[in-house]
């Protein structure tokens, strides 16, 4: 993947593009050197000779720039050096092309914008932000220097661009010496120059120039949204990837504590009233016993093996988490703690069935421990009530701030809060301290049950409710 290449490698990418683009500027000089019996009306070829020279200068250091930071990719000095050395020289060559070849907003823009975005992917964009600002001042300077008098050299011979010819009409110097030379060179039929003859050169010439401009932008333009879509994709790939690894625990393939925890919040946030909310949280007996006696790889293959279980025996909706080393955390929306104690016995019982190969003659059962509470409508009523309790002494300890924020707090007081805000911000934690304890509790009776938190308040085992009295 490109972003993964060195820095060196990615240089040298940027080089073989400039290299690309420029070998596509000796192209032009030569097709136009062949058939200057045709367009040397329109060319300059004196000073075509000078642009070939700097064209063919400027590929020989592409090339030789696209192998030179092989050999020095562990040199950061010399690689950022030759960094700048090539972004200041491929943006002051590109505006000289501009320059001599005629300004045109196509080439221009592509090279300005499109350019230093590419450019910017590959290299520190410190280099390509000042070489963007310095190739715009060119540009900016070879737009209004003509204005002030100042001939600037061009290839283009052709530029009349008003017409007819009279005494109100305005003509540059190099309009006049572009007729001029067109009539010394017989462009014109019989050397004469009349209305037909000089449209038709007019024309001729802006045809070709603009097919200049066209050859010089175009493919540039298709290349670098090309090379765009490539890379897009790949951060697309990049971001998956990245949101797979952050959201998906690695071995399991269930979700991670992290992801797990989050969409627990979000399922929290828009439950109905009437809907009860189950929390499952389950152990792996022994689970040590079992890495020190067959291995870290068994045990690896145990937690696979649990985590299949849970993903096949229950339904798509249900949260399954990985939530520590050898821990399951299991958000049940929408059932009631009856249904909750029933998935969790069947739960035990499956695990309880799998039978570990380590070997073709030892085997092994995996047993679990869980613990169950279920967030019913009244506790979640108590909560709510406790919570907006606890809100107000917060709003009341803001009557002694000045009135503006006091004015403040009053309107978002007055808001309707969301089922998120009427709950404490820590009430997941809250929910799965609950089952944990009621794991707990499991372990202590011999490990391989079900126990319930609720049934534990109920007995008075001294579990404090969540808003903070006991049961």
């Amino acid at each position: 993947m490109i972003f993964e290449w060195q820095a060196a490698d990615r240089t040298s990418l940027l080089a073989l593009f400039i290299l690309m683009e420029v070998f596509s500027h000796w192209l032009w000089c030569f097709f136009v050197w062949c058939r200057q019996d045709t367009y040397g009306a329109y060319v300059d070829m004196t000073l075509l000779y000078f642009l070939w020279i700097g064209v063919t200068l400027m590929g020989a250091f592409s090339f030789w720039m696209s192998g030179r930071f092989s050999p020095i990719k562990k040199d950061n000095g010399s690689l950022h050096k030759w960094q700048a050395i090539l972004v200041a020289l491929y943006s002051t060559y590109i505006a000289l092309v501009i320059l001599v070849m005629g300004h045109s907003s196509l080439v221009s823009g592509i090279s300005l914008v499109g350019g230093a975005m590419l450019a910017m992917m590959l290299i520190r964009r410190r280099y390509v932000w000042r070489a963007f600002l310095g190739h715009a001042a060119v540009i900016l300077a070879v737009t209004l220097i003509p204005y002030f008098g100042v001939a600037l050299p061009n290839l283009r011979q052709i530029t009349i661009t008003s017409f007819p010819l009279n005494t109100n009409n305005y003509l540059a110097y190099n309009e006049m010496k572009a007729i001029e030379s067109a009539i010394s060179a017989s462009a014109l039929k019989n050397g004469l120059l009349s209305w037909d003859s000089l449209s038709q050169l007019r024309f001729s010439s802006a045809f070709f120039w603009r097919s200049t401009h066209i050859y010089m932008a175009l493919p540039k333009a298709l290349f670098i949204v090309y090379i765009f879509r490539a890379l897009l994709a790949i951060l697309d790939d990049s971001k998956k990837e990245i949101l797979q690894h952050a959201n998906q625990d690695e071995l399991t393939q269930l979700k991670s504590r992290r992801y797990g925890l989050t969409q627990m919040k979000q399922a929290l946030a828009t439950i109905k009233d009437w809907q009860d909310f189950s929390v499952i949280l389950l152990d792996l007996d022994l689970f040590k016993e079992i890495n020190d006696n067959y291995g870290h790889e068994v045990g690896d293959r145990v937690l696979v093996e649990v985590a299949q279980t849970l993903s096949q025996s229950l339904t798509d909706e249900t949260i399954i988490s990985r939530y520590g080393g050898e821990e399951f955390l299991i958000v049940l929306t929408d059932t009631s703690h009856d249904s909750a104690m029933l998935i969790a016995e069947q739960l035990r019982l499956s695990i309880a069935k799998r039978v570990i190969a380590v070997n073709d003659n030892l085997s092994f059962n995996v047993t679990t421990s869980l613990g169950v509470y279920t967030l019913t409508y009244d506790e979640r009523t108590c909560i709510r009530k406790a919570h907006k309790k606890s809100v107000q002494k917060d709003d009341e300890s803001q009557f002694a701030k000045p009135q503006t924020f006091r004015s403040r707090s009053s309107k978002r007081g007055n808001r309707p809060l969301s089922t998120a805000a009427q709950l404490p911000h820590d009430i997941c934690q809250r929910l799965i301290s609950m089952a944990d304890k009621a794991l707990y509790e499991a372990k202590s009776c011999g490990r391989n049950h079900v126990v319930s938190a609720n049934e534990m308040s109920a007995e008075g085992n001294g579990i404090e409710s969540l808003y903070g009295t006991q049961l």
